[in-house]
């Protein structure tokens, strides 16, 4: 497989990620394949797997890792493969629904952790939400914002609307694309999101994810989501959390009540009114209230913008 792997010095000053590298490039199948991945903190309360999607990077999470951190949780928080500092294949074609779940996987039990809070969005969700049936000892806490489980049922036309704008844009400027979802995303934060794409044969994944998404019943992954959403929803026994960026068009708050209905347990969804579909830029205030909801951080009030969601009582 050919592979580019993104020049170290793309990263240095980074602003507000402080964080040291960790690479791995021996996981079982993957051997060869150099991913990347955060680890921060000690896991007096659990280790949070903060998983992101496309077409960002772990760096979206630099506004929870520090609450995360003083909540007494290890974080680690991988770069996708083809995303961040991992390595990137140059042929979109090796990028499948299956290879990248099964990466994740490998690192659970590679990394060995245990006690688990799943924290998830965009397409960390829609591998995410399918491995704790698949390693269900590990997993006692969710965060869950802005996603869905890929079922295998026909897209919405929203969705179908930022497929065909990524097909017409093979060189996805991506920091522009977080900097029109982000108001208040600085020139240099935007340009951040930038940094592991030096040109477009770097951006096969980002290329390929919008055409991975399970959109019809014998799609890669259709059948495993399916059988995850039913887990969810009979078997799961840990404490959740969902914040909903109530600006993102796609994966907003319908799609959001929808998929909280389906996981046992799920209390009321956190509505951040100026947030969207990249939830993370609004992350201290997510992090504070999920971790003051698992009861593992002293109680907070509720940060300007932050709401609970009314009932939905049709």
């Amino acid at each position: 497989m050919e592979l580019r792997r993104t020049p170290e010095a793309r990263f240095a000053h980074l602003p507000g990620f402080p964080y040291a590298p960790h690479y791995l490039d021996d996981l079982p199948g993957y051997e060869g394949t150099r991913l990347h991945y955060i680890d921060e903190g000690e896991a007096r309360n659990g280790v949070a797997l903060c998983l992101h999607g496309n077409p960002t990077w772990s760096y979206l999470y630099r506004k929870m890792i520090p609450v995360l951190v003083a909540g007494g949780l290890r974080v680690v928080a991988p770069d996708l493969i083809g995303f961040g500092r991992s390595d990137k294949p140059v042929d979109e074609s090796a990028h499948t629904f299956s290879w990248h779940r099964d990466s994740l996987l490998r690192l659970i039990e590679r990394l060995d952790l245990s006690d688990i809070l799943l924290v998830v969005q965009d397409w960390g969700g829609i591998l995410g939400l399918t491995l704790p049936p698949e390693l269900p000892g590990r997993f006692t806490r969710l965060l869950v914002m802005n996603t869905a489980l890929a079922t295998g049922a026909a897209p919405t036309p929203g969705f179908v609307a930022w497929r065909d704008y990524s097909n017409r844009n093979p060189d996805l400027v991506v920091g522009k694309l977080l900097a029109r979802s982000c108001p208040g995303l600085s020139p240099a934060e935007a340009a951040a999101y930038d940094a592991p794409f030096p040109d477009a044969s770097f951006k096969a994944a980002p290329r390929a994810f919008p055409n991975m998404v399970p959109d019809h019943p014998e799609a890669d992954g259709a059948a495993i989501s399916r059988h995850a959403l039913a887990w969810w929803r009979e078997q799961w026994a840990g404490q959740s959390f969902m914040a909903v960026g109530l600006q993102d068009p796609v994966l907003g708050e319908a799609p959001m009540r929808s998929l909280q209905a389906r996981i046992r347990g799920c209390p009321e969804p956190l509505g951040i009114s100026s947030g969207g579909h990249f939830l993370q830029e609004e992350g201290e205030q997510v992090a504070l209230a999920a971790m003051e909801s698992f009861g593992i951080a002293p109680k907070t009030s509720n940060s300007r913008g932050a709401t609970q969601l009314p009932r939905d009582r049709s």
